[in-house]
């Protein structure tokens, strides 16, 4: 995700009124308030992430979601049919889910009717039996109503399903997945997906991953997207409205496919560069493209963010740029693919992608000092701290995204493009499908770099103080 900064309109500033759900406690407007647990059931401590400890279940490793999702932009409701495939990671007397605001109709554990309650912004199910660990099973979940205004604690960014302009859309980084669909709403818990979007004749559905043939019938237009490849909650994308799917070259195999309002202007459209270029280029470095397709999404409001949702990253309208578009791309390898094991580490998503701004520009010929002088320039206007992040509001601050694009910077400059490429390479082929911590790629580093490797990172990564501005390389 782009921060406001890059967006023109300043540094996100922390919304001290929202609060975070602790355990016993519920998310509400503007305070925190106590919850009752019904009986024979418990109340979840959440997986335990370091920013946001109340999110998902230690227990669950959601394999793969399957979300029927229908809607209409034109009224702000949706109904949805979510079955999960879940592996137990240990003994379930009660499975708990993340979920907020719409109200369930029906519940079932591998096709058998099981309890359930809504508390908070959790879903909490009875299965017939204890699930034993290591068992894989079906959770299947219907549900209805109004997506909730669920808000960012760190921002006040409104987060989930937004239906405005006379179109739906998702932006779920960090916690909003939760809002639409019952999930494990935690990064490190990847799953594939199948979404089946339900709209009226005359609007578009359209969903991250490889779309099958919609279908029109009784005013209806159903449309299926399929995603064999594991990502995190937030990542997973839905736009409806009066859209365009615009097919656009690719490189290397990949399909390309923008995705704009039909209203939209012009300069929108032509602002995001050469995908296939942009391809080429970040392909050289980080190894190959990790989905057969890629494209942009735009939404009909401007103010929003832009986000790397996978395989189709979600902008707002307004003319980006090719730093931008670069960005988002670079987030298909590190964020999507290579994924989180914890918030606190996002610097690793964040800090990469800004740095293939500068490895982009460079490509285009741009002077290589220029772009990391201004992201030391505005460090040095900032307070220091080290990379792995300590609260919410840290999370897509200067230092994620600059201070960690400067450490990669760093190593370049101590060991050279040759060996530089193959830290890249190495992570990306290490890690991809998985969840990664500040320590895993501390790891490559030395296995790859050696000393000289190490040495130059290390000081950026563990601060707090500012190191000297790396040398251009």
């Amino acid at each position: 995700m782009r921060p406001a900064a890059w967006r023109g309109r300043g540094w996100r500033a922390p919304l001290a009124a929202v609060l975070l759900c602790l355990p016993g406690m519920v998310r509400a407007q503007g305070q925190a308030a106590p919850v009752t647990v019904p009986a024979g059931f418990t109340l979840p401590e959440g997986a335990g992430d370091r920013i946001y400890p109340q999110l998902g279940d230690a227990g669950l490793d959601v394999l793969h979601y399957d979300l029927s999702l229908t809607s209409d932009p034109r009224v702000d409701e949706l109904s949805g049919r979510a079955v999960l495939t879940v592996t137990a990671l240990r003994e379930l007397a009660q499975v708990n889910l993340d979920f907020e605001g719409l109200t369930v109709t029906g519940a079932k554990i591998d096709g058998t009717p099981a309890r359930h309650a809504q508390v908070g912004t959790k879903l909490l199910l009875r299965p017939a039996r204890p699930v034993p660990a290591g068992a894989t099973f079906t959770v299947t979940v219907a549900y209805r109503g109004t997506p909730p205004l669920h808000l960012d604690p760190a921002d006040g960014l409104r987060l989930g399903w937004i239906t405005q302009a006379g179109g739906s859309y998702v932006l779920s980084e960090p916690d909003g997945s939760h809002t639409f669909f019952p999930c494990n709403d935690v990064p490190a818990d990847g799953a594939t997906y199948s979404v089946h979007l339900d709209v009226p004749e005359g609007f578009v559905g359209v969903a991250g991953g490889v779309p099958g043939d919609p279908v029109t019938a009784g005013g209806r237009t159903r449309a299926s997207f399929e995603l064999p490849f594991e990502i995190p909650t937030y990542a997973m994308t839905v736009h409806v409205g009066r859209l365009q799917v615009v097919p656009r070259p690719g490189f290397a195999g990949v399909t390309v496919r923008d995705v704009f309002p039909r209203d939209v202007d012009d300069a929108v459209r032509s602002s995001f560069g050469s995908p296939a270029r942009m391809l080429e280029v970040l392909s050289g470095w980080f190894g190959p493209f990790p989905y057969p397709l890629y494209g942009v999404a735009v939404v009909n409001d401007p103010q929003i963010p832009a986000l790397e949702t996978a395989t189709l990253s979600t902008f707002p309208a307004r003319a980006q740029g090719e730093r931008v578009a670069a960005h988002e791309m670079a987030h298909q390898w590190f964020g999507d693919s290579v994924r989180l094991a914890d918030w606190s580490d996002v610097w690793l998503n964040e800090g990469f992608a800004t740095y293939a701004e500068q490895l982009y520009l460079e490509a285009q010929g741009e002077d290589p000092g220029a772009l990391p002088a201004r992201w030391y320039s505005s460090l040095r206007n900032a307070p220091a701290r080290g990379l792995v992040a300590r609260s919410a509001p840290q999370l897509f601050d200067t230092s994620s995204y600059l201070r960690g694009a400067l450490a990669l910077h760093a190593l370049r400059g101590a060991v050279g493009d040759g060996v530089f490429r193959e830290v890249l390479r190495t992570y990306v082929t290490r890690f991809t499908g998985r969840a990664v911590r500040t320590a895993d790629l501390l790891d490559v580093v030395r296995d790859v770099a050696g000393q000289a490797g190490t040495d130059a990172v290390t000081p950026w990564v563990v601060g707090p103080d500012l190191p000297p501005l790396p040398p251009a390389s």
